[in-house]
């Protein structure tokens, strides 16, 4: 029994792994070139250890970064949908829920469960911790294009206010 769960636990990690070929539209802040879904997690969960001081009450850091290195493993069956893709946001909250269902029913049903309420509760965002991620999620992007001179929203010819909606 244990073999088959440590099995299935490598499987996982080894199909995680993709999630490095998930290209995202900002630019790295060099502008050298686009960040991955990998890079975008790892970069959310040092974030909230860094501003872990400015959250507000009730949020559970550790929680949170759980939650930051889970809520984009979806993207490696349902690919990175740019925030501002009309078209592609009306399909992407069932893209993602079949490449949840998927994922998570990799591992052993225990770990999987608990995987699968992380990025069910960051999806809804209604806790004080899903929020603060949240708000992580939006403020990564905009930080590294600030840096490289808002290319990535030039290119797309993104407003002023589309960001600030």
């Amino acid at each position: 029994m244990q073999i088959n769960r440590l099995t299935q636990q490598i499987q996982f990690i080894i199909e995680i792994d993709r999630l490095k070929q998930v290209i995202r539209q900002t630019l790295l802040t060099d502008g050298s070139r686009r960040e991955n879904s990998a890079e975008h997690s790892w970069h959310l969960a040092v974030m909230a250890i860094v501003l872990a001081e400015y959250a507000p009450e009730g949020v559970d850091i550790f929680h949170a970064i759980k939650m930051l290195l889970i809520h984009d493993l979806v993207e490696i069956d349902a690919g990175d949908t740019f925030c501002y893709d009309v078209q592609g946001n009306e399909s992407k909250a069932v893209r993602e829920a079949q490449a949840a269902l998927r994922l998570f029913r990799l591992l052993p049903a225990d770990q999987g469960r608990e995987l699968r309420l992380l990025w069910d509760e960051f999806e809804a965002g209604e806790t004080p911790t899903a929020k603060f991620a949240a708000v992580l999620d939006r403020i990564q992007p905009l930080l590294q294009n600030q840096q490289n001179g808002g290319e990535t929203l030039r290119t797309h010819g993104i407003r002023r206010d589309q960001v600030m909606k």
